[in-house]
């Protein structure tokens, strides 16, 4: 079974720098409407933290969904 994860973005903490997006590499997040982050793909998201590992304000976290989480997502 694949793992799921789920992306906490703090739009307050985002300063629209684009850094999570461009190493992302499955491009899973992209700058919204808003000029901030968004996890537009988060069904591809691998778990390798670049985004929030990249994130120079700590405005990105990533979390392992647990199995019954992943199922209520579908």
């Amino acid at each position: 079974m694949k793992k799921s994860y789920n992306h906490k973005i703090f739009k307050n903490l985002c300063k629209s720098c684009s850094l999570c997006v461009h190493y992302c590499p499955k491009n899973v997040l992209e700058i919204g409407e808003d000029r901030k982050v968004v996890a537009a793909r988060a069904q591809d998201c691998i778990g390798c933290h670049m985004c929030e590992l990249r994130c120079p304000d700590f405005a990105i976290q990533v979390f392992e969904c647990k199995v019954e989480e992943a199922k209520a997502e579908k």
